[in-house]
């Protein structure tokens, strides 16, 4: 008998990407590219500002190429340190804890935020899970947090904090609700206030990915939850990248001091993935000096 392609099925599936028209395609940019660019994340054109670059070449040749190791291991520096209690100090947070990507701090604070089901005992009831609740328009990196968390999951319309509060009451237990602050497709602003009423309303937590709001929004662009007056809230915790208006890569979770130990323990993209390069934290230190 013929062996069998194991990988035929990806060109029929390619030919019909190809058919409708959304193959996606990877197009190198040279370093002076004459193009102004307008598709970028570099909000604050800070990527290319001397200090940042300067302040990356310096954190590698100081602390090297790479990280080295997870971050429980040996890929905490003292320079990622110093960038996360600059972060969180900035941010008006207790605490923050930096990763590799937003990606995958996103996927952290998602995952590692839902408490499990408890069997009943001698104490009382079975305690139910956390629901996730999850605005429609979330980025992909919500979306995927919410699959991989495995725990029930109410996908609501977009921006709707009445629909957020009834669905919470009908939960009537533990609930995380996830949001974007500032949504990459529409660029519209989630109704933080109204979500966070909802949430303390019904005993919920509020996760809000502040990834297009830090260095835009807030006084000095301390972000969106600081616009709002809700950093530093303890029943709020958001997430952010550092590869935005911070001009270099990375992500963070800023909460609460309990919940960022938590994570350190719990978050498998933190414990292990290897450590945001040094360059970048240099980078994003400077970036967050010339922003402040």
């Amino acid at each position: 008998m013929p062996q069998q392609d194991p990988f035929d099925w990806i060109d029929r599936h390619h030919a019909r990407r190809l058919d409708d028209g959304l193959v996606r395609t990877l197009r190198p940019r040279p370093a002076d590219s004459p193009l102004i660019d307008l598709a970028g994340n570099d909000y604050l054109g800070l990527t290319r500002h001397p200090e940042v670059t300067e302040a990356a070449a310096e954190a590698a040749r100081r602390w090297g190429g790479g990280a080295t190791g997870s971050r429980l291991v040996t890929g905490s520096t003292e320079l990622h340190a110093r960038l996360e209690t600059e972060l969180a100090g900035f941010c008006g947070f207790e605490a923050a804890l930096v990763f590799s990507s937003g990606y995958a701090a996103n996927l952290a604070a998602v995952t590692a935020l839902c408490a499990p089901a408890g069997p009943a005992d001698s104490a009382g009831p079975a305690r139910p899970g956390t629901l996730l609740v999850s605005d429609a328009g979330n980025h992909a990196s919500l979306i995927d947090g919410c699959r991989l968390a495995r725990a029930g999951t109410a996908v609501v319309p977009h921006a709707a904090p009445d629909v957020v509060r009834k669905t919470l009451e009908a939960h009537g237990g533990p609930a995380l609700v996830v949001t974007d602050s500032v949504f990459s497709v529409d660029g519209d602003a989630a109704p933080l206030a109204a979500l966070a009423g909802a949430c303390r309303a019904h005993g919920a937590a509020l996760l809000v990915d502040d990834a297009h709001g830090l260095g835009v929004l807030g006084d000095g662009g301390r972000g969106a939850l600081h616009a709002a007056q809700l950093a530093g809230a303890p029943d709020v915790v958001a997430t952010v990248t550092l590869s935005k208006s911070l001009g270099s890569q990375g992500g963070a979770v800023l909460g609460p001091a309990r919940v960022i130990r938590h994570l350190v323990s719990n978050a498998r993209t933190f414990i292990f993935d290897t450590g945001l390069a040094p360059a970048a934290v240099g980078a994003a230190l400077a970036s967050l000096t010339v922003l402040r």
